[in-house]
């Protein structure tokens, strides 16, 4: 999943107006890759929402969906229950990326 994110982060890099975003993907991509022990506080205003919506079209569906199955598919054994609920985690995270910041 951090390289969905590095990804991501690389699309959004191209224009000089996604950098911001293409930031807050790298950030998410070291939390994919070390999740545990670190929370998601979401925050931001109207400007965070309008470029949610745009991150949505653009690759958060699918980062979202490709968590949502990886922890489904963790939860199905007891000892991949603590990997699914990261999974859900971050898939909570790339449905609205911009305005969040992690803490921990």
């Amino acid at each position: 999943m951090g390289l969905g994110w590095i990804g991501a982060g690389l699309v959004w890099c191209i224009t000089i107006v996604g950098i911001p975003v293409g930031v807050q993907c790298f950030k998410f991509a070291k939390l994919a890759f070390f999740p545990f022990g670190k929370d998601v506080v979401y925050g931001g205003g109207v400007g965070s929402a309008l470029v949610n919506i745009l991150w949505l079209f653009f690759g958060g569906l699918a980062l979202a969906a490709q968590a949502a199955l990886t922890g489904l598919f963790f939860c199905i054994t007891i000892i991949g229950i603590p990997f699914g609920l990261q999974c859900f985690k971050l898939a909570k995270l790339a449905l609205m990326p911009v305005g969040a910041s992690v803490v921990g």
